[in-house]
């Protein structure tokens, strides 16, 4: 593949926070041109302290900024001028904001009929939820998530941010198969493609919503470990091993070797599989491993498990992850300009992993450059005279 898949493609963002400049980020690091259009102040995730704010950089860098009034009649009729130039049109704001602004998918689709216009919302354009405000936590809560992994009467927040992020995966996915659909259409015609945090945390709640339908029982934080034979066991170094034996004897039998337990394998309760998954069997299971794990550190028991040929993995903080062997073969981290360590798109194409080395831009930075392709110079000079937009200089 010559350059990046995207090469060529021109993406609109109207977007703040995550979930769609999660989107827009991710077709930029593929090659799209991604122009944001920002508050005159700056776009809220900058919190007043510009490229300062990490949070920016790692889901803006690369893309380029144009700081418009949406409030004001002229910068509305700015962001029209420049529809046509687009492929996409990426936005979420609440339902019916963009239509309130005049620039709603209808009116956006009839001046650019190839135009795929991405709408990310908290629950969709319909429906009893619909005006409700939502961000992650509220994704997570609704979408079942804070439930599923937690235990019953125990409801607790989980350690970062989820729905969000795949509330931005599933924008990315949407955009690139409606510009699929438009390259195959007879007309060259785009799409209104919608998800939201409510429907995109599925595709991360499938699992449990099959696990339910088959035991008729809600699931919780360890209601999957005894059917996956998954264990997550302390050592005495004081790192932790998670183990995922699921139904193969294989492995069974492996761990057993490694841990020196031949014994168990005439045990009546761990026998086989079916016996294992039988929930008392299973925790009986865990207070042997536990006892087990804590007698090596967890050096040794990688040693002991990647030669027995045991599905394994230590326990990583983000810190150990970053630094590992495995991630720096994959490259999957890369530096910007400034400094931040940014994650790269999880994709590689041709042996090839897009890099993420653009800076970020400042409030504005591209005003000028991006709003000369549809004005004369005197034209933007006019409107920064009259405060629709700002350039950054």
């Amino acid at each position: 593949m010559s350059g990046k898949p995207l090469d060529g493609l021109r993406i609109l963002e109207v977007g703040a926070y995550i979930s769609a400049p999660y989107a827009g980020m991710l077709l930029s690091a593929l090659g799209a041109e991604v122009v944001k259009i920002e508050p005159l102040e700056g776009e809220a995730f900058r919190r007043g302290i510009g490229n300062a704010s990490h949070y920016f950089v790692q889901y803006n860098a690369g893309k380029k900024s144009v700081a418009v009034d949406l409030k004001s009649r002229d910068g509305v009729n700015l962001v029209k001028a420049l529809v046509p130039r687009f492929d996409v049109l990426t936005e979420n704001m609440r339902p019916g904001k963009m239509d309130k602004l005049g620039l709603g998918a209808d009116v956006c689709r009839e001046i650019n009929p190839r135009l795929v216009y991405m709408s990310v919302s908290g629950f969709g354009s319909g429906g009893p939820l619909m005006d409700r405000p939502a961000y992650d936590t509220i994704g997570q809560s609704y979408g079942g998530f804070y439930h599923m992994m937690n235990d019953v009467g125990d409801a607790r927040l989980s350690g970062t941010c989820l729905a969000d992020l795949i509330t931005g995966v599933s924008a990315t996915m949407g955009i690139l198969a409606a510009l699929v659909g438009r390259a195959r259409s007879s007309n060259d015609t785009g799409a209104r493609v919608e998800t939201s945090l409510l429907e995109a945390i599925s595709m991360l709640t499938i699992d449990a919503v099959t696990q339910r339908g088959e035991t008729a029982q809600d699931p919780t934080r360890e209601s999957r470990h005894p059917q996956a034979q998954n264990f997550c066991l302390n050592t005495a170094s004081g790192g932790a091993i998670a183990l995922h034996l699921s139904g193969s004897e294989k492995f069974w039998g492996a761990l057993t070797r490694a841990i020196e337990r031949p014994d168990l394998l005439d045990d009546p309760r761990f026998r086989r599989y079916p016996d294992r998954a039988v929930s008392a069997h299973y925790h009986a299971l865990v207070e042997i491993l536990e006892a087990e794990f804590c007698r090596r550190s967890r050096d040794e028991w990688e040693q002991r498990l990647t030669a027995a040929d045991v599905p394994y993995a230590p326990v990583l903080s983000l810190g150990e992850l970053a630094v590992h062997p495995q991630v720096e073969w994959l490259q999957l981290l890369g530096t910007a300009p400034s400094g931040q360590t940014l994650v790269r798109p999880p994709w590689r194409f041709d042996g090839e992993r897009p890099n993420r080395n653009e800076p970020t831009a400042h409030v504005g930075e591209h005003t000028r450059q991006v709003l000369g392709e549809i004005l004369s110079e005197a034209q933007v000079n006019e409107l920064i005279a009259n405060g629709t937009v700002v350039t950054g200089e």
